[in-house]
């Protein structure tokens, strides 16, 4: 089995050099405002910059209009376009289209109820990302370092490109990867110091043990 690891909102050169020399596969840059990780797109062209060719460069972002992406396309030419919002399923199909770059769409969990929608938009997007769905008084929908019930996606079809975040660390990857077989993981919070402060320690030790649970 091989796994893919994605280290999310990333914002200085140090962050970024840390997540490639640990050996993730994907850099997370977020371009939303109200996040304490947003890049803005002077920012991200430079952290793309120094990115291309070394780590797959993935652009978050939360309901987004056309102008946004366009603007990040761009500027910060990412890999993925990351739908972190409440775009629907027409929405991604539309954005993949109009940008001509794979879409992982974030979909919240917080009971099985919630994965009702992933046949709808596993038909349009090339990845799902499973986040802990946000308390209604979030100010942000991700990157709030809770994990939700990982047992709910035992049940996914085996051939379901997806990846898994919320609440993971080096702790508990090992764990949340037994339970779900997930092909990809994604971590924020739980490598950082503070919010939007990566920690290149916990970056390597995160790193570290998602692999070291393969075997």
């Amino acid at each position: 089995m091989t796994l893919e690891i994605k280290i999310c909102g990333l914002s200085t050169a140090v962050g970024l050099d840390a997540a490639i020399t640990a050996g993730a596969d994907l850099a997370g840059l977020v371009v939303f405002p109200p996040s304490p990780r947003h890049v803005d797109l002077a920012a991200g062209r430079a952290l793309a910059a120094r990115a291309r060719g070394r780590i797959a460069i993935v652009a978050l972002t939360v309901d987004a209009d056309d102008a946004l992406l366009g603007d990040i396309v761009a500027e910060i030419a990412p890999d993925i376009l990351q739908l972190h919002g409440r775009e629907s399923p027409a929405r991604v199909a539309a954005v993949r289209a109009r940008f001509g770059r794979p879409v992982m769409k974030a979909l919240p969990v917080a009971t099985a109820a919630d994965l009702a929608v992933v046949p709808a938009y596993a038909a349009v997007a090339d990845r799902l990302l499973f986040d802990a769905k946000a308390p209604k008084d979030a100010t942000r929908p991700g990157g709030l370092g809770q994990p939700f019930d990982w047992h709910l996606l035992e049940r996914l079809d085996p051939g379901l490109a997806f990846m898994l975040s919320g609440g993971l660390d080096a702790a508990n990857v090992a764990e949340a990867l037994r339970i779900t077989a997930a092909p990809a993981v994604d971590v924020s919070s739980g490598v950082e110091r503070a919010p939007g402060d990566k920690d290149p320690e916990k970056i390597a030790a995160f790193v570290h043990a998602a692999r070291a649970s393969l075997f």
